[in-house]
């Protein structure tokens, strides 16, 4: 587990200290360049993510509490929810007018519909991990940055390529999640 804990650690850790400590990432970018650092931001990603994948294979998942939505159609919505609001994050559409920060409120709504479908250990660790980075990020966002200044609405064909776009995605990591993750998101 101390792996997995450590790459959700390392993960959350690299991408809140722009947020806590705006300077520092000027500092970083004026002493080594905007490659050194995006580069060192990379690597330290990709770290995260082999401890994170390491360590959910090298833990022993244990019992916490009985998943209260298993098999509910719920969690999928909100899986399905969170790819639309992640897609949303990346090109102009309307809901960015009504979300401020889509992406991390796409990244609960994963966390949320996982938890309420596993019940392990090292769920816990994963899911619940990653949801507080989102709370945490999305804090110390709007602390830096102030006032939201929504963006001006854009035409609805940008609305409805998001939602196809995301939903081709959920439908593709739906049908490949068993072969990916050992792990079939559809309950047996």
């Amino acid at each position: 587990m101390t792996l997995l804990i450590a790459g959700v650690l390392l993960w959350s850790i690299a991408h809140l200290l722009p947020a806590v400590a705006p300077g520092l990432r000027a500092n970083l970018v004026g002493k080594f360049g905007e490659g050194p650092y995006k580069g060192l931001f990379a690597l330290d990603i990709v770290i995260a993510l082999v401890l994170i994948v390491y360590g959910w294979q090298a833990a022993l998942p244990a019992a916490v509490y009985p998943p209260p939505l298993y098999g509910s159609p719920i969690p999928s919505v909100l899986l399905l929810l969170a790819f639309v609001l992640f897609v949303a994050s990346a090109i102009p559409n309307n809901l960015q007018r009504f979300v401020r920060h889509p992406q991390m409120t796409g990244v609960l709504c994963w966390s949320a519909g996982h938890l309420l479908t596993n019940g392990d250990s090292r769920s816990i660790v994963l899911f619940g991990g990653f949801a507080i980075w989102a709370i945490l990020e999305v804090l110390f966002i709007n602390k830096r940055d102030g006032d939201w200044q929504k963006p001006a609405s854009v035409a609805l064909l940008k609305d409805v390529v998001t939602v196809l776009i995301a939903t081709l995605v959920f439908a593709a990591f739906a049908y490949f999640h068993a072969s990916l993750f050992g792990v079939s998101p559809m309950p047996a």
